[in-house]
């Protein structure tokens, strides 16, 4: 195990000894119990209770079914979840944060359209947000631990995870991977005493600015502009940037910092990324965007650049080379949201399990209903086709390099539809149940549908398949 790991995960277990054994939140109208069922409320249990899809594919605990509690994943395909030790135990630890601390506040922040400072806090704390990053920046894991720590979260709260997302891979491993040193140091060490205390080391949170009003799919065809500056010193920059993921905190001001995307020459590749913190002159929230369908926990923004001076350090990598930069980032991007998709869907799975040996129609358990069995049995079986896709990539994918954009793009479409789908056919299982906030499962069917369109959308997703697939001769190739 490096040491980079062994550090991180002591620091996880740390955190983990001091959570209480059961925790009960009340958020005024707004109660959740953990570890405690109530079929009232949220039909699941977590840690402690029924054991759900995490540990075993079913387990009934009633008298007229076969006890199969000791029922595992097939070693094989534990394996392919959890490769090493390693993330076995970042798995177990991020499970037990995500039932004690996420899960209690998920429908609460959700509703009030807020992203829960605190708790995002708690993830800088434990070390989550630069989980990819080496020594002395990080954890140095890999892409499997991303796919693990993104798909634990979401099963409790998708639009946390999502902000989650934002601030980690979009923009703490983007400057890990194409910022200098200095750079990092002052990001992501918070070495700059003039803007960092150790204090409030981890207390930033940043983002990626790269959509437009105009520009979502056609990324290329952005319109913000950065000019050399007349004095040589610097950029200016100019323009609008949309949809951007913990663009506001407090629908008010922007966030800390972001990494933007501007055209720097006339050729449609002339793209470069500036590194652009707030307070700067110029450099304003545009508007919040708020009553989202979905992932209403995470904060979306219109950023707006009005003659905005970005000094020459501010450049990341090299001059018109932010486009490497874009693509590099977006295969692991698109990892963490297929792996999203994936913690929705078996949290859906296991509500419609649970639910159906609880609801009786005509005399029985509804799970005894062969139009039930169908529904559970189906979208067991699809969770578990995308969960061995996206395990199979994350597992191969190198952080260092680019070119794995089939299977990366590949996950994303066929996880993404497979999350909502099997969310559907939760809310039909549960019928009037799952058609309200109080069983989650609505929730998590808005919230799965975001993942269809934000991090390229399921049409961008062909393309760029098909694109790849015409130049091999076969798939044995």
């Amino acid at each position: 195990m490096n040491r980079s790991a062994l550090n991180f995960i002591r620091k996880l277990r740390m955190h983990h000894s001091s959570f209480k054994k059961r925790s009960v939140i009340n958020y005024g109208d707004t109660y959740n119990v953990i570890n405690q069922h109530e079929p009232k409320k949220s039909p699941l249990t977590f840690l402690g209770g029924v054991r759900s899809l995490a540990s075993a594919p079913f387990y009934y605990d009633t008298d007229d079914v076969t006890d199969s509690s000791s029922a595992t994943a097939p070693f094989s395909l534990d394996k392919l979840y959890n490769p090493t030790e390693e993330h076995c135990q970042i798995r177990s630890l991020i499970r037990t944060f995500t039932a004690d601390q996420v899960e209690p506040q998920a429908n609460h922040y959700n509703k009030h359209e807020l992203l829960n400072i605190g708790l995002f806090n708690q993830i800088q704390e434990l070390g989550l947000d630069t989980l990819t990053l080496p020594e002395p920046y990080g954890a140095g894991m890999d892409a499997t631990a991303v796919a693990i720590a993104h798909e634990e979260l979401s099963y409790s709260d998708p639009g946390f995870c999502l902000a989650y997302l934002a601030h980690s891979i979009l923009f703490i491993n983007n400057l890990g991977l194409n910022g200098n040193k200095a750079q990092k140091d002052k990001w992501l060490l918070g070495a700059d005493s003039s803007n960092h205390s150790e204090d409030n080391i981890r207390r930033i949170v940043g983002g990626m600015c790269m959509s437009e009003p105009g520009a979502g799919t056609d990324v290329l065809g952005m319109t913000t502009k950065a000019t050399p500056s007349d004095d040589g010193k610097g950029w200016v920059l100019n323009g609008q940037k949309m949809w951007i993921t913990n663009g506001t905190l407090d629908g008010k001001t922007t966030a800390d910092v972001y990494l933007v995307y501007a055209k720097t020459g006339p050729e449609r590749m002339d793209i470069s990324q500036f590194i652009v913190s707030k307070g700067m002159d110029g450099f304003k929230l545009g508007q919040q965007i708020k009553d989202k369908l979905g992932m209403r926990a995470s904060p979306t923004a219109e950023l707006v650049f009005d003659n905005v001076f970005v000094p020459n350090e501010n450049l990341v990598g090299e001059i018109n080379g932010g486009a490497l930069c874009m693509m590099r980032n977006l295969e692991i991007e698109r990892v963490a949201l297929a792996a999203m998709a994936i913690g929705i869907a078996r949290r859906c799975v296991d509500e419609m399990v649970h639910y159906s040996k609880e609801r009786k129609a005509f005399g029985k358990n509804i799970y005894k209903f062969g139009q039930i069995q169908k529904a559970i049995a189906e979208s067991y079986a699809e969770y578990m086709a995308g969960k061995s896709y996206v395990y199979s990539v994350a597992n191969g994918l190198d952080l260092q390099t680019q070119g794995n954009s089939l299977d990366t793009d590949g996950i994303k479409l066929y996880s993404a539809s497979m999350a909502k789908n099997v969310a559907d056919k939760a809310i039909q299982v549960m019928g009037g149940y799952g058609y309200v906030g109080e069983y989650n499962v609505e929730r998590l069917w808005r919230d799965a549908k975001l993942l269809e369109i934000g991090g390229g959308t399921n049409e961008s997703h062909h393309k760029n398949m098909m694109r790849d697939l015409a130049r091999m001769n076969s798939l044995l190739a």
